[in-house]
């Protein structure tokens, strides 16, 4: 095995002890952050946006604003949660500034399809799915089926309680069997 890159945390870092070195202005902790979050961020992001462009745009607000606010950070509390809820309210205040913007321009960029490799081409599109759940219902599922957050956690990151996580997962979940069952019904 060659030698571990300075950049490249050991593997088992955790995201807590990431985070608690980049409020102490650890570069390397903070890259490491950067490089482990991101691609959920942009996952969460894309689930969410109407188009590319305003996916990368909230991934950079989102990780100015955790910069700003990296102080506020308990160490003693999970991170995922803390950096989710950022990310949350990143969303919602660029689509309340946005959308005074967008009811006076038209929008004309449209996401591209996403190639499936591998997939057959009668396979369920999780996108998809989840694009016909309602806002709520699709943040949860993406926080708990995607991110692999607990039901505590998910319940900090929106700000709700617990069984609020339960009842707006359950839905999700009845929703999207109800979709793949109408799926499998038609021929």
């Amino acid at each position: 095995m060659g030698p571990r890159s300075v950049l490249d945390p050991a593997p088992s870092e955790n995201l807590e002890s990431l985070m608690s070195r980049y409020q102490r202005a650890d570069e390397e902790a903070a890259m490491a952050l950067v490089r482990r979050v991101t691609p959920l961020l942009r996952r969460y992001f894309l689930l969410h946006a109407s188009s590319r462009r305003y996916a990368d745009d909230l991934l950079q607000e989102t990780w100015m604003r955790i910069h700003k606010a990296r102080h506020t950070y308990r160490s003693q509390e999970p991170a995922l949660p803390w950096i989710l809820a950022v990310a949350r309210y990143a969303r919602l205040d660029y689509y309340r500034r946005s959308s005074r913007v967008e009811a006076r321009e038209r929008q004309v960029e449209v996401l591209p399809e996403a190639a499936n490799p591998g997939l057959p081409a009668d396979s369920p599109d999780i996108d998809q799915m989840l694009s016909a759940l309602p806002e709520q219902q699709r943040e949860v599922v993406i926080m708990l089926k995607l991110s692999g957050m607990s039901i505590d956690d998910v319940a900090r990151a929106t700000s709700s309680s617990p069984g609020s996580v339960k009842q707006k997962a359950h839905r999700a979940y009845q929703k999207l069997r109800e979709i793949l069952s109408a799926r499998e019904r038609t021929p």
